[in-house]
């Protein structure tokens, strides 16, 4: 069942007074823009909870009137498998997302929605962009949305530009991994929707995947503690937005630059989001453009390292 069809189906049957996305790591992050945008479009309530967090201390009011997203790449981390069971005994109406059909966090769900992922750089953001369209027909079936259309045409032209942007990139991410191929931390930065890709890059990218010490500061947090490591050559990653956040992003970068500090600046702009995305909506789509932008970067750090992104010590390797 198509997206709209589904929320059409869930807003028929009940009121809807508050929307959960809950998951993991990297899936927790790609729920993040989602969150983001009802957060900033709507008078639903709404919020972005690590699985376990959800099962262990839920929010009170999760029930008949929630709607609740989980999400899990292949469908079977536990954490994520009991929060979409623990929602739909409370009677939420949950949806899942997973890339695997029939998996165990599909089990409880009362809707499943499967994403690609391993064919090309747009299918490993297609679960970032079907939970944005479950955000943004939640708040137009129920509120109604000024700016909808802009946002199915976004939708429609997004795929594209990524799978251009992850094929012009290759020369940056190759100096990108040689400036960095020794570096022993990596800080990341990010803004407005980005800012849980900044969380993940930092959480998965180089921690889990890279075994490289790295933190997440969001741009506007940076100077109030964060500033005080900048000094010559010290490692960055900072996003750039286009839209309202960007001068959050530039003063970051503005004061990364005058201490001399080593910072790649992975900018939206550069990939011409703006050029096929709206402006009124361009700020919900740069986290997908920058996600495949970054990976791109961090495959060929992986490769100069002899590190693959699959290399791992502990996960999938042990109990915990």
């Amino acid at each position: 069942m198509e997206i709209k069809k589904i929320v059409e189906e869930i807003v028929k049957a009940k009121q809807i007074e508050n929307i959960y996305f809950v998951g993991c790591g990297a899936s927790k992050a790609d729920l993040y823009p989602a969150k983001y945008f009802v957060e900033h479009n709507s008078k639903l309530k709404t919020a972005l909870i690590t699985a376990n967090e959800f099962n262990y201390d839920m929010p009170s009011d999760v029930g008949e009137k929630s709607i609740v997203v989980t999400a899990s790449l292949g469908g079977s981390t536990p954490e994520t498998v009991t929060a979409t069971g623990k929602a739909k005994e409370l009677g939420a109406a949950v949806i899942s997302l997973t890339m695997e059909a029939g998996s165990a966090i599909t089990k409880d769900a009362d809707y499943v929605i499967v994403h690609g992922f391993a064919k090309n750089y747009a299918a490993k953001l297609e679960k970032m962009i079907s939970a944005l369209k479950v955000a943004v027909e939640v708040v137009n079936q129920v509120e109604g949305y000024v700016n909808y259309e802009q946002m199915e045409d976004g939708f429609e032209k997004i795929p594209a530009l990524i799978e251009k942007a992850a094929s012009q990139v290759t020369v940056q991410a190759k100096q990108f991994a040689e400036q960095y191929a020794d570096a022993s931390q990596v800080y990341v930065l990010g803004s407005g929707a980005t800012a849980e890709v900044a969380y993940a890059t930092s959480l998965c990218l180089f921690l889990e995947m890279q075994w490289i010490n790295s933190a997440s500061v969001h741009s506007g947090e940076f100077f109030h503690g964060a500033l005080e490591i900048t000094d010559k050559d010290v490692p960055f990653v900072l996003f750039m937005n286009e839209g309202k956040t960007r001068e959050i992003d530039a003063r970051a970068l503005t004061f990364l630059q005058r201490f001399d500090a080593k910072v790649t600046v992975i900018d939206s702009k550069d990939y011409g989001l703006s050029s096929v995305v709206d402006a009124s909506v361009v700020d919900y789509f740069n986290p997908m453009l920058l996600t495949a932008v970054v990976r791109v970067h961090a495959e060929k750090l992986g490769e100069l390292r002899g590190h693959p992104l699959t290399k791992r010590r502990y996960m999938w390797k042990l109990e915990y």
